[in-house]
């Protein structure tokens, strides 16, 4: 972007991780309430988001030079920002080759491109360093995950998360990021269940995994096998991603028979 430094309002917590990593916090003059849960900006003044947002006229106030929103979204509620007299940008990663793909167009916007290519290379050399590490224990017999972003209607995680599972010597067993009934986790049979529930943090309940009763052959359910990450360390495709890996990992090469 050409001209005056960049006034972003970052309406997808994935573009706020990612500014503030590469060091382009600066550009940002507002941000989605789920933002602060990856990202240091309480500071910043709060909107809702792609889905609900409380108002534009806040916005305008602000005078953003770019709003940035995420798929999926609510026509509706973008509707009514290009409505106005403003320039909107929305990201729709599905892989991780994709995720660098957003890394660098931020970069390039905010003019941080050395620092976009240096976030990039640390996490490829941290997905790396983790799928060398589990090559050996897994061989060629990968334990079968099932990661579920939403209970209901029943939703598995993003395909990027599907590529952390294989990362880190898992294999994803049902297509990602797609509904799924219980009948489909149950012939997948998951040795590991992983629940990160959209918008929820770390209050996915494992209880409801154990009550289903489609389940109660499935591999995880009857060894205990349900883990829970926090929603935001899976679901938001930029740096989160990190520290969602090394929790998978964990949990992918932990004993088979660990209680919960």
């Amino acid at each position: 972007m050409e001209g005056p430094a960049a006034r972003i309002v970052s309406l997808a917590p994935s573009a706020t991780s990612i500014l503030c990593e590469i060091g382009a916090q600066s550009s940002l003059v507002g941000v989605t309430k789920w933002c602060a849960d990856v990202a240091p900006v309480k500071h910043l003044l709060r909107f809702g988001d792609c889905w609900r947002l409380d108002s534009v006229d806040k916005i305008l106030r602000l005078r953003p030079t770019l709003i940035i929103g995420s798929v999926p979204f609510r026509a509706e509620t973008v509707a009514k920002l290009l409505e106005r007299p403003l320039r909107f940008l929305a990201i729709n990663p599905r892989r991780i080759s994709d995720i660098y793909d957003d890394i660098r167009l931020l970069a390039r916007i905010t003019r941080r491109e050395r620092d976009g290519e240096r976030l990039i290379l640390r996490m490829e050399k941290e997905f790396q360093l983790l799928r060398a590490r589990s090559t050996p224990s897994c061989s060629s017999f990968p334990p079968r995950v099932y990661s579920e972003a939403w209970p209901n209607p029943r939703i598995s995680s993003p395909p990027w998360v599907a590529e952390l599972i294989e990362i880190c010597g898992g294999r994803m067993t049902v297509p990602a990021g797609t509904r799924v009934s219980d009948p489909d986790v149950a012939s997948a049979r998951p040795e590991i269940i992983v629940l990160a529930w959209t918008a929820t943090g770390s209050k996915a309940d494992p209880r409801k995994a154990y009550s289903v009763a489609a389940w109660k052959e499935v591999p995880a359910i009857q060894t205990r096998r349900v883990r829970v990450i926090r929603d935001e360390l899976l679901n938001t495709p930029g740096p989160p991603l990190l520290e969602g890996a090394r929790q998978l990992y964990r949990i992918i090469h932990s004993s088979a028979g660990a209680k919960v």
